[in-house]
């Protein structure tokens, strides 16, 4: 039985690595009772802020079995986004890093469903579901168990080796695995993340209030950016990647080479005036396969006001 773990292990990781996961982990499915209360205690303090959707599915979040009946294992994956190019002006409203080429969620999609047929020809009649960022999954937690890296002060997956800048995506099966150990924290008394944030989201080591990230205000508020925190934006109109620039172990990023994860030239050349003078029709063109669309143009428009 423990060839044939070992046997079947050896497959996820090798596939996964011929269909451009950088890194590939694995845990034992089942209930996640450190972050139980993590989690609730997170959400009394109302940290998600407007996500309502946060506070849904909380047992489906803690227990990929209710979400996959019969599941094993959990399959976490990770493609670096971090790439070889930046913006091109300095003085442009600024994007985050993740949403310079296409769309993650389609990308990393595709490649799931690819992973998954490929499994089913080398390995038989496997169930499975994927997810990437879109489902109750805490792909975090499951990315520390895994060991793909640390949860670092930042509340980010960092590996050692090339950063955080990576997408986290979960194949949930009733594959019965050989699953890896957890790293430790190589965060030790470092706080720049924590001193770096203009917004004070990062409220202590390991904690963050949701609702006073950049990200969530530039993406997921809905309503009008609040008066105390519209000086604060520090010019990110989609995201920000403050937290993360600014960690020691982001030294050690490398740029991607995942062709459809390629910078919008077009996008990253927008001058500070382009910025301010798109109009829907050009917002559109540019940003129809990158996540900025995600704002829709009414609220890209209220970040740049």
């Amino acid at each position: 039985m423990n060839q044939l773990k070992a046997k079947h292990t050896d497959i996820v990781k090798r596939e996964a690595a011929l269909l451009g996961f950088d890194f590939c982990g694995i845990s034992v499915a089942g209930f996640l009772e450190e972050e139980a209360g993590q989690l609730e205690q997170w959400l009394n303090n109302n940290y998600h802020g407007k996500m309502a959707y946060m506070a849904n599915h909380f047992d489906k979040r803690l227990d990929p079995t209710k979400l996959v009946p019969g599941a094993k294992s959990v399959i976490s994956l990770m493609i670096n986004y971090y790439p070889s190019k930046q913006q091109l002006h300095n003085d442009a409203p600024k994007i985050s890093k993740y949403a310079y080429g296409n769309d993650y969620h389609e990308v990393i999609k595709d490649k799931l469903k690819q992973l998954i047929e490929t499994l089913r020809k080398e390995i038989g009649g496997i169930e499975g579901r994927a997810f990437v960022d879109s489902a109750p999954v805490l792909d975090k937690a499951w990315a520390k168990k895994s060991g793909m890296g640390w949860m670092g002060k930042n509340t980010n997956i960092i590996n050692k080796k090339n950063g955080s800048f990576f997408f986290i995506a979960e194949l949930i099966t009733d594959l019965d695995l050989i699953p890896d150990s957890p790293v430790r924290d190589y965060c030790g008394t470092c706080n720049r993340c924590l001193d770096a944030c203009p917004t004070d989201a990062l409220i202590a080591p390991y904690q963050i209030d949701a609702s006073k990230c950049i990200s969530y205000l530039t993406i997921e508020l809905k309503e009008q950016i609040p008066d105390n925190f519209a000086e604060k934006m520090e010019g990110w109109v989609f995201g920000c990647d403050i937290c993360q620039d600014v960690c020691p172990w982001n030294r050690f990023s490398k740029p991607h080479h995942h062709q459809a994860l390629m910078p919008n030239e077009h996008l990253l050349s927008f001058s500070k005036d382009e910025w301010y003078e798109l109009t829907e029709e050009v917002f559109k063109r540019v940003c129809s396969k990158s996540a900025v669309k995600r704002t829709g143009f009414k609220g890209l428009t209220r970040n740049l006001s």
